[in-house]
């Protein structure tokens, strides 16, 4: 189609207001302007086209032949885009929130909120995919994520959720009554890491040393890290909101906290979210 040659969209939707009304008066108050407005529009359509749509011998505006041959082609196609329009709004609507996130943060903090969610919109359906890699936020796709950092990430908005520093941690039976500990003698230990992740190599190279040979890794998912934590079976680094209970009850040491600002933030797309998504965010 050669829309360079096509007639004004706002034209041709005064015209169907008034193949639908029959009258400029009650076209005008469809599309909320002035009759005036609708008859300027007709005349304007009238020369774009070449052709006289309208008959104005009489006492009020008729259609010609050539007007009903584009009254009916117009209530054709406006009525296929309108419900095209509201196909793909309703599916929008019941399409459940695609959610990206840890399963730590999943475990820990977003499943004990979910019956409160749950009882206040039971209309909103939701998809939790525990994964610690970044996704793309796109129509048709991922909705929000919920991922750690500063939230200074381009071509996303992002809102703190939860601002809790990372700690590294581990259960006394596994310290053996020992508290002081640099990061060279923990890299001798045990360790656990969440699949996809490297928070704990990371540390240890920032703080100059490295997961020495035969002191075991094991990579598992972010909640079962917090199990095996808690058991004994290796060090981890995660965030203190996870352990804090831990903590305070000395079931899990503070060996080292990093000072900072980060948290959890949620992520969306820089584009329109759809009414359930923003019933998410919201809450």
């Amino acid at each position: 189609m050669d829309w360079l040659s096509f007639p004004p969209l706002s034209s041709l939707r005064a015209f169907a207001a008034f193949s639908e009304t029959r009258n400029v008066v009650q076209a005008g108050v469809a599309l909320n302007v002035s009759h005036a407005a609708i008859s300027q529009q007709l005349r304007q359509l009238e020369k774009y086209m070449g052709v006289a749509l309208l008959d104005r011998d009489g006492k009020s505006l008729k259609l010609t032949t050539d007007g009903e041959h584009l009254a009916r082609a117009l209530e054709l196609g406006f009525g296929a885009m309108e419900a095209a329009v509201r196909d793909l709004t309703q599916s929008g609507v019941d399409r459940p929130v695609h959610v990206s996130l840890t399963s730590s943060f999943a475990a820990s903090w977003l499943m004990p909120r979910l019956p409160e969610f749950r009882a206040t919109h039971p209309e909103v359906d939701l998809v939790l995919d525990p994964q610690p890699k970044v996704v793309e936020l796109k129509p048709g796709g991922v909705d929000v994520a919920i991922r750690y950092g500063a939230g200074s990430w381009a071509g996303v908005d992002a809102e703190m959720l939860l601002q809790t520093p990372m700690v590294i941690v581990a259960a006394p039976q596994l310290l053996g009554g020992k508290l002081n500990w640099t990061p060279a003698e923990l890299a001798h230990l045990p360790w656990l890491e969440e699949i996809g992740t490297t928070e704990a190599t990371s540390w240890l190279e920032e703080q100059g040393t490295v997961l020495q040979r035969g002191a075991g890794r094991t990579h598992l998912p972010g909640n079962l890290v917090l199990d095996g934590l808690r058991a004994g079976q290796g060090v981890t680094v995660t965030v203190r909101h996870f352990v804090e209970p831990d903590i305070q009850a000395g079931r899990i040491v503070e060996l080292y906290v990093e000072p900072d600002t980060r948290g959890y933030y949620i992520v969306t797309g820089k584009t329109a979210l759809r009414p359930p998504v923003k019933t998410f965010v919201g809450c």
